[in-house]
């Protein structure tokens, strides 16, 4: 379950859910601080990501390119990391689910 997380999402969130989502990275740690969500897009299908955001942009792409790559959409207004973690942490197995279900792009987490 590899996350590639957002700009709007903090680096930190890579080791400290590590024991969940192994292999995940972040667009800062990538190098793709810069990148625009398209270039982030591209970058997530090929390398086998699950894009996590809180952007809504990404959203508007999967309904004009679909998926791959998926997409988690956390539309949560401001919240700390710690926040975001207990998001990520309490719906692991939904996680699990959406990215196994084949016909599905899209997860929106509250």
């Amino acid at each position: 379950m590899k996350l590639l997380l957002d700009h709007n999402l903090s680096p930190k969130l890579v080791s400290r859910l590590a024991d969940l989502y192994p292999g995940s990275s972040h667009v800062y740690l990538l190098g793709l601080e810069t990148a625009d969500d398209r270039a982030v897009w591209e970058y997530a299908r090929q390398g086998g990501y699950t894009v996590v955001s809180k952007d809504s942009d990404y959203n508007d792409l999967s309904v004009l390119l679909g998926f791959p790559p998926k997409l988690v959409w956390i539309r949560r207004g401001n919240c700390s990391v710690r926040e975001i973690e207990a998001i990520l942490r309490v719906h692991h197995a939904e996680v699990a689910s959406f990215l196994e279900n084949p016909e599905s792009g899209m997860l929106i987490l509250l």
